[in-house]
């Protein structure tokens, strides 16, 4: 049931969260076919008004009634079951990307259509959005590496929008002792015939009651027992359920109580022999999991663009309807201050996760190139989006105040589910290595720097110059961390990165939004460069008024004129 809000405090319930981030319609019809664009609008527009009514309210329900063990039978809430519903019946999200039909469009829709409009769901509820994306990445893994009879039997449950046939997937990977150091992985496999039998514990199961689950085990034999760390591991298909009916020989020990995500149940589980079946080659099993890992790191990504949004929608709405000291928040300087450095890395966020879904579906068709840049991009999303995440929620939060922090707001709740992208899937300090190793083993920079300079190349010449030269310094500085493995600075080098590869795609929907005469995001490239890439004085005072120009410039998110962004360059420049 609804909670009405005390009195003084804006009131957002029932705010459609599409329409109410409106510079979002523009980038997707800047980014996606025209034809699909105009298809899906409707449905964008739908879910938004959902995920501000019907959906946030059942994620407030459902957090507070986490799932429950009952012997080996996990209760979900109805408020739970009902958010399922919506992302794997109604919209189908994870089976956009593996059959035609889904939305009614006839068919597989490409990545950054499913990315989209996730970032419109998880702006409600986080703890779904798991299960969604372990499903639609094991789906894509088993496709690509295990038998087609394996893929034939379970493709059918694992795509459905039917929810009594739909077959949820999971990934049953961290082990107590081994933790991040996933070669340390102590689950054995041995052979029975056409199957094998895992025994062992994993220690960290989200969707503990998936239909189906991916696990690492060590072949017992010949087959990568014998052979130290990842590669002696090798990649198994477990099902929840065995052909004849009967259960699979595995127990859920207990489950979590979480930070976050409290409506998902994550599990302990005991592996007694349990069947699966081996999916693609022995002893490359953590090779063939990487790419369910990299698909899960990159939604990781796009949850914390996406709760980023939601928490900037709720501080803006508050601060343009809440007055204090005679006017409206947004009107004081120090508000308009703290609103433009939460609107920074939410933008920035965005323009990543987009690009990267484009130059995904550019990989999956065979472009080398964009595989590369997509092995670089999907750990710089999940090391700096994840952990601004975090910042953004919790400031966002602040601007309701003292309100904001009860938990009858989705205030409290988006705090704690963004410090979970900076953990799974990798800690923050695990993938800011994996960022080096991208750029020293696959050569990543030299596959992604031509692309991002030939869009900075259309920019405004002095926008351009500032951006590229960051790209440049950054891309150097990241190189030779990479190359002689100062792994001190992977941290530092992954950040700087990251916001020149963001500036120089704000500046590239800036040139092809300024088409229209809106040069907004070339703004927001500017403000990247300034906050994030450029020298400056902490306790030099902003005597030109810069910052002042930009919020009133930003704030309003509406079309901002080409004399703008001339006035501020040019201040910058004197």
């Amino acid at each position: 049931m609804s909670l009405r809000a005390p009195e003084g405090v804006p009131e957002s319930r029932g705010l459609n969260l599409f329409e109410a981030d409106p510079g979002f319609r523009g980038l997707l019809e800047l980014h996606l076919e025209p034809k699909l664009a105009a298809h899906l609008m409707p449905h964008f527009e739908r879910l938004g008004a959902m995920a501000g009514a019907e959906l946030d309210e059942l994620a407030l329900a459902a957090d507070k009634n986490p799932p429950q063990l009952v012997g080996q039978r996990i209760d979900k809430h109805a408020s739970y079951r009902r958010l399922e519903e919506v992302a794997f019946g109604e919209y189908g999200l994870a089976a956009m990307s593996h059959r035609g039909g889904v939305l009614g469009w006839p068919e597989p829709l490409p990545p950054i259509a499913k990315y989209a409009l996730t970032y419109v769901y998880v702006q409600a509820e986080f703890g779904v959005c798991c299960p969604l994306s372990m499903t639609d990445a094991l789906t894509r893994t088993i496709r690509k590496f295990a038998d087609p009879a394996l893929v034939a039997r379970y493709l059918p449950g694992l795509t459905s929008q039917d929810m009594d046939a739909l077959t949820q997937g999971a990934m049953f990977m961290t082990e107590q002792k081994a933790g991040s150091d996933v070669g340390g992985t102590e689950t054995r496999a041995v052979k029975d015939g056409e199957a094998w039998k895992l025994h062992g514990d994993k220690w960290f199961c989200s969707n503990a009651d998936a239909g189906l689950a991916l696990v690492l085990a060590r072949p017992e034999g010949g087959d990568g027992s014998s052979i130290p760390g990842t590669r002696g591991l090798s990649l198994f298909l477990m099902p929840r359920t065995l052909p004849d009916g009967s259960p699979n020989k595995y127990t859920i020990v207990r489950l979590k109580e979480k930070l976050g995500t409290r409506d998902m149940p994550s599990g302990e589980t005991k592996l007694e022999g349990a069947t699966a079946y081996l999916v693609g080659d022995p002893g490359r099993g953590f090779v063939q999991m990487a790419d369910m890992i990299n698909m899960s790191r990159l939604s990781n990504g796009m949850r914390a663009a996406g709760m980023m949004r939601r928490a900037l929608t709720e501080a803006l709405f508050v601060a343009r309807n809440r007055r204090a000291f005679g006017k409206p928040l947004i009107e004081l300087p120090l508000m308009r201050q703290q609103l433009v450095k939460l609107m920074l890395p939410t933008e920035a966020a965005r323009s990543m996760v987009l690009y990267t879904a484009l130059q995904l579906a550019k990989a999956d068709a065979g472009d080398e190139a964009a595989r590369r840049r997509v092995r670089l991009l999907t750990p710089l999303i999940k090391f700096r989006a994840c952990r601004d995440a975090r910042k953004v929620t919790g400031d966002a939060m602040e601007v309701r105040g003292g309100v904001g922090y009860t938990e009858e707001w989705s205030d409290p709740r988006l705090v704690r589910d963004a410090h979970l992208g900076s953990i799974w899937e990798g800690t923050s300090n695990i993938v800011a290595l994996d960022v080096l190793r991208a750029i020293r083993k696959e050569a990543s920079l030299e596959a992604l720097l031509p692309d991002l300079n030939e869009k900075l190349e259309r920019a405004p010449r002095l926008l351009a110059a500032r951006l590229a030269a960051s790209l440049d310094k950054a891309s150097e500085f990241a190189h030779a961390t990479a190359t002689t493995n100062l792994e001190s600075h992977a941290r530092q080098a992954a950040t700087g990165l990251y916001y020149a590869v963001a500036a120089a795609l704000l500046a590239d929907e800036g040139t092809r939004l300024g088409e229209r005469s809106d040069c907004r995001r070339h703004l927001l490239a500017l403000l990247a460069y300034v906050h994030r890439l450029a020298p400056r004085d902490p306790l030099r005072r902003d005597s030109a008024g810069i910052g002042a120009t930009m919020s009133s410039a930003l704030l309003p998110e509406a079309p901002v004129a080409p004399q703008v962004l001339e006035k501020l360059l040019q201040a910058i420049s004197h």
